[in-house]
């Protein structure tokens, strides 16, 4: 059995979007602290944009993830500067 590299890249592009929501929520300083739902539905937001642009790549090369997970980061870190 041989592992798909698209599914793969989508797997790594979805943990991504998880650590980045989780951190960005636990950034802001809520008493409370992150609610899982919230972060689920955050992780969802995040990994949109990159599954997008994941999709309109040419598939193959590492260059592919790495591009979405730039977006995500850039995303998360403008969405941290607009909540806080």
């Amino acid at each position: 059995m041989h592992p798909n590299p698209k599914r793969i890249s989508l797997f790594i592009l979805a943990v991504t979007s998880v650590v980045l929501s989780r951190t960005m929520l636990v950034s802001l300083n809520d008493p409370e602290g992150p609610n899982l739902l919230i972060v689920m539905v955050m992780a969802g937001v995040v990994y949109a944009p990159s599954w997008f642009v994941y999709s309109r790549s040419k598939q193959g090369s590492f260059r592919n993830v790495l591009i979405p997970m730039l977006i995500q980061s850039v995303f998360v870190t403008g969405l941290y500067f607009c909540l806080n």
